[in-house]
């Protein structure tokens, strides 16, 4: 991976974003359409929820999120996305790490993700992080990790 960092999304990223979006595999990843209006929407957002972006080589390779604490909800549900040309080279851990933290600083005592169960490849890495199973939601396995301060 090259020497990359995660930041939040800004206005100026709409259209790199819209076209991430346009390149991401829905198959696995729904949380919202992935659609340029949505990216448009997503750059304005002003509010608790986390929404970032790893910018490499001139475009957004990775986007990620944090979302419940607008819902009032304490323990956020993750979500990480890797343009499928830069796959497998450290963004979405990157991106978990960062999101992790951030979840940490907010005072959030566990993250929740969920993922089908045939998407091996997220699995290993969210396992690899030291995320557990903790059931069936909507058909898809519902992971936690329990953040330590």
């Amino acid at each position: 991976m090259p020497n990359a960092s995660v930041r939040r999304i800004q206005p100026v990223d709409a259209r790199a974003l819209a076209d991430l979006f346009a390149a991401i595999d829905a198959t696995h990843f729904q949380p919202h359409p992935l659609t340029a209006e949505e990216a448009a929407r997503l750059v304005a957002y002003f509010g608790q929820d986390v929404y970032a972006v790893v910018p490499a080589d001139g475009e957004l390779v990775a986007y990620g999120m944090l979302r419940g604490w607008d819902e009032g909800f304490s323990v956020p549900s993750l979500g990480v996305a890797v343009h499928p040309d830069h796959q497998g080279l450290g963004y979405g851990r990157l991106m978990m790490q960062w999101l992790a933290d951030q979840a940490r600083l907010r005072g959030a005592e566990r993250i929740r993700l969920r993922v089908h169960a045939e998407n091996l490849a997220a699995r290993r890495l969210y396992e690899s992080l030291g995320y557990v199973d903790g059931g069936v939601e909507r058909g898809e396995i519902v992971m936690t990790l329990e953040l330590r301060r």
